[in-house]
């Protein structure tokens, strides 16, 4: 089966890029979000126009979906970058008050330079941007403390802009993921489709699937991606990788043996498997 081809682009989220363009000379602060498996597949190619002249935080959202080495050697790379990302795990609150703290500091430093233009202190606006299904939303929650805006492990929940008053000092607008209205990095898109961080309208999901397994055959002989194939092995009842079979093959035995033969089913439950943390902290890149 050849590498699967992605685009996903739907109406709301054309309709979102329009009012984003137009919110953005609004927005003091950008608090950009992405995914821990897959940090440079989410990194938006517009983003560079978006926060030109604004303050900008990055986010690594799901920290807890790879291993504490990936983030080891995650954190070296974006140090050499001259970044310095919040890492976060909006599930269940880990690093949200750093996140809160470091946009109060820039709101500090913001205000300063509204006063030293004569200008009067108000609360900061900030807006969350990043792909579909990174945890924009639930990292909303987080930070007020509350179920202001739906959130849901899939892409698309999020379709219009929304402010969200967080205290005296600061306004958060929740806007829906974006993305690139044509996806020409296929390898990430593989990864945006395989994390769930782009809708299933934009791929087959056999393909992505045994995409997914080909990824994970590459992986085995890496030992800081976090992945063992004795986890696999265990949860499916078959060891992937053997010269003997591909991954088409190893995708058709695994579905006689769980889902009666039927391989479009097993493949959504094998990636289903991944985005729930049941194969283990498996990082899809490393830098």
């Amino acid at each position: 089966m050849s590498k699967p081809q992605i685009q996903w682009y739907p109406g709301h989220i054309a309709k979102a890029e329009k009012q984003l363009t137009k919110n953005l000379e609004k927005v003091d602060l950008v608090i950009e979000v992405r995914d821990a498996r897959i940090p440079k597949a989410t990194s938006h190619p517009h983003l560079e126009r978006w926060i030109q002249g604004k303050k900008h935080l990055l986010v690594i959202n799901r920290m807890d979906m790879i291993s504490t080495r990936a983030q080891m050697l995650w954190k070296e790379w974006f140090k050499a970058q001259g970044k310095s990302p919040i890492w976060c795990n909006a599930k269940d609150g880990e690093g949200v008050k750093l996140l809160h703290e470091a946009a109060i500091r820039a709101g500090i430093d913001i205000n300063k330079r509204r006063t030293s233009r004569g200008m009067l202190h108000r609360p900061i606006r900030a807006l969350t941007l990043g792909f579909p299904n990174v945890g924009k939303s639930a990292l909303i929650n987080r930070l007020v403390r509350k179920k202001v805006v739906d959130s849901a492990r899939r892409a698309g929940v999020t379709r219009s802009l929304r402010w969200v008053r967080m205290g005296q000092k600061l306004d958060l607008l929740d806007a829906p993921g974006v993305l690139p209205p044509r996806l020409d990095d296929q390898e990430a898109a593989l990864r945006l489709a395989i994390c769930d961080d782009i809708g299933q309208g934009g791929y087959d999901v056999e393909s992505v699937a045994i995409a997914f397994l080909k990824i994970l055959c590459n992986l085995s002989n890496l030992s800081d991606s976090g992945l063992n194939m004795k986890v696999l092995e265990k949860r499916y009842g078959m060891t992937l990788g053997e010269e003997k079979m591909g991954t088409n093959q190893w995708l058709k035995a695994v579905a006689k043996l769980h889902t009666s033969g039927e391989e479009p089913r097993m493949a959504q439950r094998i990636l289903d498997d991944y985005r729930k943390n049941f194969l283990g902290k498996i990082s899809l890149e490393l830098p």
